[in-house]
């Protein structure tokens, strides 16, 4: 096929298209401002450099990326126009999105620490929302993430993802590590690709490179294996002022192993986001890097354990959810408390990694800190570890109101709420049905039985 990315021009009509100009050039493609009559809104044309002295990743990225495309919804990903034939006149068309790169923000690395955290928990907003879909991006780095106007990141570039609903042409050509450098993970170096912990180590890099300045790795060009056993300098050296518990998530997320990080991209925006919950572990204190007699070490445990064969990383074995659970602690005798603690149970046990988020909503004339202390005794007879749960009083007149919106900022994947008391207010007017209506994902309402009454004695 020859190469006619050199001949298109400003002007050019290409099935509709009108050509604007090129915007970005690599050894991969080219991406053009287009535009079509009848679509209204910003467009822009990925045409692959393809032919026969080109790499072949090229055809294969952009299979890939015109399968999974057209299925991905949402604020996190641009939406799909149009693709063409391989054959005939390869490209893809999505709408324009307007903001920055953060590589552009990382250029002014290390950043504020509100900017870490903010950025951070977008990226892991934008991470959750595709892996929910089946999706793992698997070239995660800071050019492939762009922040809108109104702060939400938009994740582009899918040519090396992994789809469950999809074949992987990129593993059928055996090309596994195929991605940004100083981005991947150990597992996708050894093989890996459907393990959507590959994207959390790659958004440890980005909060590491946003934090301060430098990439954990380095930029390797030649082997970089060396992942498998360099232990990243801790960044608390780089930047002195570093809280512990933003030191903990970087370095969680660098581990080596992937069931030693977060298990989902959910619970990292949570920390990010709640820092006061956190739980610290060595990591967040540490203060120098590994020895070289620890690293070396470390490079004969890899290669023992990585050199004579490819090893697979220990099994996702949950989706690792959300749960958030509404308590009337201004009521704490009510028999509907036992039920709904009955009912998150087999929920929380169903699940390896998990976090429970206990709330309460109080008049704005109480205290909260009494409040915080019934969900506190409230959540006890569940055995929760410290790192699993977390204890939310908010003041407010609309309780419903507070359910929904902290269920959407903190990625909740189900609420737990009791139904009305029996000769309470109507469903309709109820908090478990305006949260029911309200919220973006499932509730399980919790209802007491009706107590049958004895027949009176004969």
């Amino acid at each position: 096929m020859p190469d006619e990315l050199n001949n298109w021009t400003p002007g050019a009509e290409i099935d509709g298209f009108r050509l604007g100009a090129r915007v970005y050039a690599s050894p991969m493609g080219s991406l053009f401002r287009v535009s079509k009559p009848g679509i209204d809104r910003p467009l822009v044309m990925k045409r692959p450099r393809v032919g026969p002295n080109e790499a072949s990743e090229n055809i294969l990225a952009f299979q890939t990326e015109a399968m999974i495309l057209p299925a991905l919804h949402g604020p996190h990903v641009p939406r799909f126009v149009a693709a063409g034939e391989l054959a005939r006149t390869p490209y893809l068309v999505t709408e324009w999105i307007e903001g920055s790169t953060l590589e552009q923000w990382a250029a002014g690395a290390p950043l504020p620490l509100a900017d870490v955290v903010r950025l951070g928990a977008a990226l892991a907003d934008a991470l959750h929302a595709v892996h929910q879909q089946g999706v793992v991006h698997l070239d995660v780095k800071p050019g492939n993430a762009i922040v809108r106007g109104d702060g939400k990141i938009v994740l582009i570039d899918f040519g090396f993802a992994h789809d469950t609903h999809h074949p992987d042409v990129l593993a059928e050509e055996k090309r596994f590590a195929v991605g940004s450098v100083p981005y991947l993970s150990p597992e996708q170096i050894l093989g890996t690709r459907d393990d959507r912990r590959s994207d959390l180590f790659a958004l440890g890099v980005v909060l590491y490179e946003l934090a301060t300045g430098k990439l954990p790795f380095g930029e390797p060009d030649t082997d970089v294996r060396n992942r498998l056993w360099l232990e990243p300098v801790p960044p608390s050296l780089l930047v002195p002022n570093l809280p512990a518990w933003l030191q903990e998530i970087i370095l969680r997320n660098l581990e080596l192993h992937p069931e030693l990080r977060h298990q989902s991209a959910a619970h990292v925006a949570f920390d990010l986001r709640h820092p006061e919950q956190v739980v610290q572990s060595a990591r967040a204190t540490k203060s120098k890097r590994a020895s070289l007699v620890s690293h070396f070490r470390r490079f004969l445990r890899a290669r023992a354990e990585h050199g004579p064969r490819l090893r697979s990383p220990a099994p996702l074995l949950s989706r690792s959810p959300i749960i958030l659970v509404a308590i009337d602690t201004a009521h704490l005798e009510d028999e509907r408390h036992a039920a709904i603690r009955a009912a998150v149970t087999p929920i929380l046990a169903a699940s390896q990694e998990f976090r429970l988020i206990c709330l309460t909503v109080l008049p704005p004339s109480d205290a909260p800190l009494a409040h915080h202390a019934s969900l506190r005794q409230w959540a006890a007879p569940l055995g929760l570890p410290s790192d699993s749960l977390s204890l939310h009083a908010v003041a407010s007149s609309s309780p419903a109101e507070v359910i929904v919106e902290l269920a959407r900022h903190n990625n909740v994947d189900q609420v737990v709420v009791g139904a009305p008391s029996q000769g309470g207010r109507a469903w309709s007017q109820s908090v478990a049905s305006m949260v029911t209506a309200g919220v973006g994902c499932s509730v399980h309402v919790v209802r007491v039985p009706r107590r049958t009454q004895r027949p009176p004695p004969p």
